[in-house]
């Protein structure tokens, strides 16, 4: 058959292609999946085709966030039928296969009627910012620090506030900001990079903050404002570190080990948690997409300010382009295969 996928030719280089791609018989936790909708990573994906993952090999076809049909079902699969509509962790192509079984790409779980495939294009998002809630002893009444408000950071604030949190949310892009006011995050505002201004931090510390999360995976950003928390206060380091950074370290660890801060650092990549259910463990990365996609329905999780392009696979390099360089304009931005022209 002919399919429609995203090709990274080289670095930074992006293609939609036809090829032909045979998919072969189903293995028996394996199916085929028709794809609607996929959404672009701001984060790890523009790291993929930018050559800085070790996982992602150039070329290929990036993407780990799709909504679909079950075209076709392996014989040892009960839990879906054909027709079903899944949210998996599918790529950039009209077609593709999950091995329902696989620990990093396994993720498979109906969407519930009500939820469109624009919303549930988001899911993954989301269930990566609910690791940082996971991770955190947030509770009832608890002020909370977010810092960076795209897509996860601005779902990790939602989430706080959805377990009692106060939060205090800040992006240095204003539209950023904004889209995260209709998200029902009042607490969001602008600031700048360089020292934290007298008002923000008078807001910062006339009561103490238990939380502290980064979304931003910028070293600076946790220097600046972890000597800024309260007690005991936890830091959950949210978006993934990649830049290098030099800075007076032991200056940095006295804030973990001291008084008065004496705060916790925890990590919060998702594979934290097993990829299925198990006995062993109240959590994994199923269940909290389970969990999203109930909250979606529920209309308790916004994401409709957060989606700013629906483009068309042919124009893909327009959304990979505008995400790294036009952040102010690119924030959450879906790939549209309805259009499926594939045979």
């Amino acid at each position: 058959m002919e399919r429609r996928q995203i090709w990274v030719r080289e670095i930074n280089q992006v293609d939609c292609v036809h090829v032909h791609w045979a998919p072969g018989g189903l293995l028996p936790h394996e199916i085929l999946v028709r794809n609607q909708c996929s959404h672009i990573s701001a984060g790890t994906e523009l790291a993929c085709i930018a050559g800085e993952e070790s996982f992602f090999s150039i070329p290929d076809t990036p993407g780990y966030t799709s909504v679909g049909i079950v075209e076709e079902i392996g014989a040892a699969i009960n839990t879906f039928q054909k027709g079903d509509r899944v949210y998996t962790y599918g790529p950039h192509a009209a077609y593709f296969k999950i091995d329902t079984t696989d620990r990093w790409h396994g993720v498979c779980v109906p969407v519930p009627e009500g939820v469109t495939n624009e919303t549930a294009a988001f899911t993954h998002m989301a269930t990566i910012a609910l690791t940082a809630i996971r991770q955190s002893n947030i509770e009832l009444g608890d002020r909370v620090l977010v810092t960076g408000l795209g897509a996860i950071g601005n779902l990790a604030a939602q989430l706080a506030q959805l377990q009692g949190a106060e939060v205090l949310a800040l992006d240095r892009i204003p539209s950023r900001v904004e889209a995260a006011k209709a998200s029902g995050i009042a607490g969001a505002e602008v600031v700048g990079p360089g020292p934290v201004p007298e008002s923000l931090r008078q807001k910062l510390t006339d009561q103490p903050l238990q939380a502290f999360i980064d979304a931003t995976g910028a070293a600076a950003v946790l220097e600046t404002y972890v000597p800024l928390l309260g007690p005991s206060a936890q830091v959950i380091v949210l978006g993934s570190p990649r830049r290098p950074y030099q800075a007076n370290l032991t200056g940095f660890l006295q804030h973990f080990h001291l008084l008065p801060v004496n705060a916790e650092l925890r990590g919060a990549l998702e594979f934290i948690y097993p990829t299925h259910p198990s006995p062993f463990h109240k959590h994994s990365i199923t269940r909290n997409a389970e969990i999203i996609l109930n909250l979606m329905l529920q209309k308790r999780l916004h994401t409709e300010p957060l989606l700013t392009q629906v483009l068309k696979p042919e124009n893909a390099a327009e959304g990979y382009k505008g995400l790294r360089e036009r952040p102010q304009d690119y924030l959450g931005v879906l790939i549209d295969w309805t259009q499926n022209t594939d045979q």
